[in-house]
């Protein structure tokens, strides 16, 4: 059995989905709190109903923060996959005390579920660049056109072993910054097989992105939907950028492999790279209508470029993304159209 914490989010429900469609036996567990957490108007931020209606899957509604349930909801699974969370940095900044909460504590919960009931299945836990904070931004970086791109010994991406400490990171940051070390340390001190995913920008069909938080999906929702964007920055800003089934391949070779504090940066590498005015520039083309677009100032923590180094998970894990950022743009359009004309 695979449980899939968060498995109603966007990446959780590709975990659950790609694990279904093997034949494997599915838990998901999630809250459905996601609306609520990025504070958002819109009632269904979830694809709760999307899992339920998967074949092998049973859907449960928890929170991680309900500790004394977790123990009983992952007895007896045979891999783990923590992908719930809090998302979005602004929502951080306006609401520490329940980011840090869902995201640390909740975290901290898994994993003394797991240490007391699954002590022997391996987990991927999904981190995030964040935890790098304002370090990034003392790396060289140049301005190519419409794009900034690292310098000198930086042109293949951040590495793993960059500093977390002494920078400002964002509550975000900071707090996934406390799950990511208590998962490297439950994997040092009492062995638990636990992989730490350092990601950066994943995206794909299903990605419910609001203006907090999924900016390719949200992009692509503004510009069909005639929404205004707001473009924090100038626009060139970069990041590697992964389609969420390389994704969900990389965590099925990792829980293969297993770890016991294992980290990677995973995303889609130097290769696999966009701006913010590239992928708005994309998504205007394949949709046919113009972006709504205003500037405002930068935002704190706000990092130019973030390139992961995939060296290590490449080696590693044997994996390397498939997915061309045109090709996965367009797949991600498509979805969005469908959705938004039902």
């Amino acid at each position: 059995m695979i449980v899939v914490f968060g498995g109603a989010g966007f990446v959780g429900s590709h975990v659950a989905e790609y694990y279904s469609t093997r034949g494997e036996k599915v838990r998901v567990i999630d809250n459905n709190s996601r609306a609520h957490l990025l504070k958002s108007d819109e009632p269904d931020l979830s694809n709760w109903d999307y899992v339920r209606g998967l074949q092998n899957v049973e859907a449960i509604n928890a929170s991680i923060l309900d500790a004394d349930d977790l123990a009983d909801l992952v007895h007896g699974s045979d891999a783990i996959v923590h992908a719930a969370a809090q998302t979005a940095v602004t929502v951080s900044v306006d609401d520490p005390r329940e980011d840090f909460l869902v995201n640390a504590v909740g975290t901290f919960n898994v994993l003394e579920a797991v240490r007391k009931a699954a002590p022997e299945a391996p987990m991927v836990f999904c981190s995030t660049n964040k935890v790098y904070g304002a370090n990034v931004n003392l790396l060289p970086v140049q301005r190519v056109g419409e794009r900034y791109a690292f310098e000198d010994e930086w042109t293949s991406g951040v590495p793993e072993t960059l500093s977390i400490d002494l920078c400002e990171h964002s509550p975000y940051g900071a707090s996934k910054t406390t799950a990511d070390l208590y998962m490297q340390e439950y994997g040092w001190l009492y062995g638990l097989h636990t992989t730490i995913f350092r990601m950066s920008c994943i995206y794909g069909p299903r990605q419910l992105g609001i203006a907090d938080q999924g900016w390719i999906a949200w992009f692509g929702r503004a510009i069909l939907n005639g929404l205004p964007i707001t473009i924090y920055g100038d626009g060139f800003q970069t990041r590697d950028i992964l389609y969420v089934s390389d994704l969900v391949a990389a965590m099925d070779r990792a829980l293969e492999r297993g770890g016991s504090g294992e980290v990677y940066n995973i995303g889609g590498g130097p290769n696999f790279t966009s701006s913010l005015v590239e992928s708005i520039a994309e998504l205007e083309n394949l949709t046919g209508k113009r972006a709504q677009l205003s500037y405002a100032d930068w935002r704190p923590s706000d990092q130019r470029i973030y390139v992961s180094d995939i060296r290590k998970a490449a080696n590693a894990l044997q994996w390397e993304p498939i997915v061309a950022p045109q090709e996965g743009i367009k797949a991600l359009a498509d979805w969005l159209s469908v959705e938004s004309s039902g």
